[in-house]
This record gives structure tokens, C-alpha cells and sequence, in this order.
């Protein structure tokens, strides 16, 4: 007599048209990435003055992720990252018009290469509006993502939350970071608009993938209807966070490590074109897919690294790896190390944020997800803004004192040196045991919401 393994179910054709946008949008962003940081360094050779445009970008996070977070419970969440898709094409396409008219007057990458950059009358107008589109991207991209990352919920089965979630990590980590910026930097060589016409292409058909979803991404069990109490609303999902010991300390770490990631990210193209010598936009491209390398590794195989080492240890390994990879990257002079480390801090980037993800689409209520979400976000994000400013003031301060190459080496160090002292928080409250915990209790409060409770006429009903 045979037996045949029952095969786990489809993830559906909502999930694979969400897949979709996301393999567009994050192709376009992986394009920008380069383009983005490149028109800086060739627009100023100020790390500090660089670091403003990172700072433009993800100080939205610091200040408009609450109020992102009780507009995600309010609407349907389709329309929300569709029609944010829609304002990021109009403003990346209008700002590719901009490059395109000012492009001939910036410095070649042998320019650059030799120290030698031609002063320019645009580069003061081209740094305002580049910081400018900056910030509208930055707003429009809190939205967006915060609506995304509840969309999955509404999706997916929670039970194949990992599974979904592990390959869209993998696909967004290929576009952005594999695929896009060498992409990108062969496409820069031709033209520094083009990657900015190409993401606004690839945006629009996102934007079209995610309006074809099918069935209404309302929040269930919506609590909150009429006028917008934008103060209860955030508190809301604030208190609910901060009750949860697991969630809140998972989003402190992560905010301590999004901050110290900041600190040598921001000037991560100087690194590569003074420390390692790479002044092609292709070669910096190329550098920094070592990690996207490492993100689809990630993606194959950390629900079973989760499963066999449990998500606690999981949890300290990434800290420990990403700690460790800052260090080796700060030390070394090798783009071949650069990008093999780069492999490694991948794996444990996804490693981390499949299993937190997960764990937070699994027990927060839906009603509260968006508002929850941000927040955690709020902790999480919002302090990449200010590890971007960090970041340009060391090398601006150091630079006197320890000289151009180790200026620039030092935010590495101390990101690596910071990351491993976060060990002190996560090891006596992040551990496997306090994680299943969390997880029980939330679905003994869903299963407490739905048993049935006798009406006095003798009649079952579901207590909601």
C-alpha cells in the first residue's frame, strides 16, 4: 500500500500578481540606487553635503510613520500602494526630465577618478531638487510600504507566511540589489537620466499589477470609521506595541542596527571609488551585489536555518554576522572581500527579516496592523535618518584628524562594534521561549474571539 505526501498548497494568483509589482518596482529601485548616488558624488565630493540626500529620503520614516500607519487602517490597502506607485512615477519621471537637461555639465567617471572635478553653476540647483525628490519619494515610499507589508496578511494563509514571505525577500533582494545596480550602472555609463526614465516605466507596470488584485484589502474587524481621530488612532496601535515585550524589542534592535547600517551606507560610494579604487558606476554596481547574492541564498533557505537553529537563535546570529561583516568590510582594501562579506551580511539580513516579518503578520490583529506596523517602523526606520547624518559628520570630523581613507573606514568600524554590543539587549529577550510565547498568546486571543458563547434561549453564536 502507498502513501503519497500531501504537497503544500498554491500561494494563489494575488500573491503571484503582489510578487510581480514587486520583481518591477524593486528592479526600478535597484536602478536608482546606483543612479541616485552617483549623480551626488558627481554633484559634490562633500561627504556631509551626501549624506543631506540620504537623510532627505528616510527622514519621512521618522516622521511620517504614525500618521502612515492609521491612514493604512483606514483604506483599502490595494489602492493605497498603487496609487503611491502612480505619485512615485510622476515624480521620478518629471525629476529624469531634470537630469536629462543638466547631465552634459557633470564630471566623467575618469574626472572623478582623478580628482580633477570641474566646478559646475547647476550643482547647487541639481543637489536642492535631487534632495527634494528625495524627500516626496521618501513620503510616498512610508505609505506604500507600510500598506504593502499588510497586504501579505490578506494574501497568504498565515501558515505559509515564511514560505511567501522568504520568496519575496529573495526577488526583491535580487531586483534591488543583483540585478538593478549593475544594471543600472552599465545604463548610467550611457546616460545618468536613463536609469530614471527606466523606473518610472517599470513603476507604472507595479502600479497596473497591483490594481489588478482581486477582492477587497479593507482591514478587518475595522474598529475605526468617521473622522480620523489621528492622535487616539496612532496611540492605538502605539500602546498595543509597546505592551508586547517580544515586538518592542525587536523593533528597538532593529532600529539600533538600521541606524549603524546608515552610518557607513551613506558613504559607501566614496568608500568604493577612494578606498577601493572603482570609479565606474558598473564596478560600484557590481561591488554591492554581493549582498543581493547572499539575499537569495537567504531567501532558499532561512525557514530552514529558523526551523533547525529555532527563531532565537536565528535572531542572534544575524546580529552577530551583520556585526562582524561591518568590521571585516572596514578593515580590507579588497573589493573581492568587500563583496564575498557582502554575501554573508545578505543571508543574515533576510534571516532576520523573514522571521520578524512573519512573526509580526502573524500575531498582530489585522484591524491594528497598519497602525502597529508603523510604529514598529517608526522604531525601526526612523532612525536610519539619523545614522545617515552620523555617518557624513565622522567622516567630516575624522577626516582632519585620521585622514581621507580611515575617515572614511571608521563609520564601518563602529557599525560593527555597536552591532555586537546589542547582544546585551536581545539575549535575555528575544530567546525562542519568549517568541513562542508571544505566538501562543495571540492565538489564544483569536481563538478567544470567535468561541462560540450560549445565548440564553439555548443557541450557539459566535462571540465577535
Amino acid at each position: 500500500m502507498s502513501t503519497r505526501v500531501a504537497s503544500r498548497p498554491g500561494l494563489g494568483r494575488n500573491y503571484w500578481k503582489l510578487f510581480s509589482a514587486s520583481v518591477m518596482t524593486n528592479l526600478g529601485d535597484g536602478l536608482m540606487s546606483v543612479a541616485l548616488v552617483w549623480l551626488a558624488s558627481a554633484i559634490t565630493r562633500d561627504a556631509l553635503l551626501i549624506a543631506l540626500v540620504g537623510l532627505a529620503s528616510r527622514l519621512p520614516w521618522l516622521i511620517f510613520s504614525l500618521p502612515a500607519g492609521v491612514i493604512t487602517d483606514r483604506f483599502d490597502r490595494r489602492h493605497l500602494v498603487a496609487w503611491m506607485d502612480v505619485a512615485r512615477v510622476a515624480v521620478i519621471a518629471g525629476f529624469a526630465v531634470v537630469v536629462l537637461l543638466h547631465q552634459d555639465g557633470l564630471p566623467t567617471p575618469e574626472q572623478l577618478a582623478s580628482g580633477e572635478v570641474p566646478a559646475s553653476d547647476s550643482s547647487g540647483l541639481l543637489l536642492a531638487i535631487l534632495c527634494l525628490v528625495s524627500l516626496l519619494l521618501g513620503c510616498a515610499e512610508v505609505v506604500r510600504d507600510n500598506a504593502a507589508q499588510t497586504l501579505m496578511a490578506s494574501v497568504v494563509d498565515k501558515s505559509q507566511l515564511e514560505r511567501a514571505n522568504g520568496r519575496l525577500w529573495g526577488a526583491e533582494t535580487a531586483m534591488n540589489n543583483f540585478v538593478g545596480p549593475p544594471l543600472g550602472g552599465l545604463i548610467v555609463a550611457v546616460a545618468l537620466a536613463l536609469p530614471f526614465f527606466f523606473n518610472a516605466g517599470l513603476l507604472a507596470v507595479g502600479a497596473a499589477l497591483i490594481f489588478a488584485l482581486s477582492g477587497s484589502f479593507l482591514p478587518k474587524g475595522q474598529t475605526t470609521t468617521g473622522k480620523i481621530q489621528w492622535r487616539a488612532e496612532m496611540g492605538e496601535g502605539f500602546r498595543w506595541l509597546w505592551n508586547n515585550k517580544v515586538l518592542r524589542t525587536l523593533a528597538i534592535l532593529l532600529g539600533g542596527m538600521n541606524m549603524l547600517s546608515a552610518l557607513s551606507f551613506v558613504i559607501l560610494v566614496l568608500f568604493v571609488q577612494e578606498v577601493l579604487g572603482l570609479f565606474e558606476g558598473w564596478q560600484f554596481g557590481v561591488v554591492i551585489t554581493g549582498m543581493a547574492v547572499g539575499a537569495v541564498l537567504g531567501s532558499l533557505v532561512a525557514e530552514r536555518i529558523s526551523a533547525r537553529l529555532t527563531q532565537g537563535t536565528s535572531l542572534f546570529l544575524a546580529i552577530i554576522g551583520s556585526g562582524l561583516s561591518f568590521i571585516v568590510i572596514g578593515l580590507t582594501s579588497s573589493a573581492v572581500v568587500v563583496w564575498l562579506v557582502g554575501v554573508g551580511s545578505g543571508v543574515f539580513i533576510v534571516l532576520w527579516n523573514v522571521i520578524t516579518v512573519s512573526l509580526r503578520q502573524r500575531i498582530i490583529p489585522d484591524h491594528l496592523l497598519g497602525r502597529v506596523n508603523s510604529v514598529y517602523r517608526f522604531f525601526g526606520w526612523g532612525t536610519i535618518s539619523l545614522g545617515t547624518l552620523l555617518g557624513g559628520l565622522i567622516v567630516t570630523v575624522g577626516e582632519p584628524i585620521l585622514g581621507r581613507e580611515w575617515a572614511l573606514r571608521t563609520p564601518f568600524l563602529i557599525a560593527g562594534g555597536a552591532h555586537l554590543l546589542l547582544l546585551i539587549i536581545a539575549l535575555p529577550r528575544i530567546n525562542t521561549a519568549k517568541i513562542e510565547q508571544a505566538q501562543a498568546a495571540a492565538e489564544a486571543d483569536v481563538a478567544a474571539e470567535v468561541e462560540p458563547v450560549r445565548d440564553p434561549d439555548g443557541l450557539d453564536r459566535a462571540d465577535t
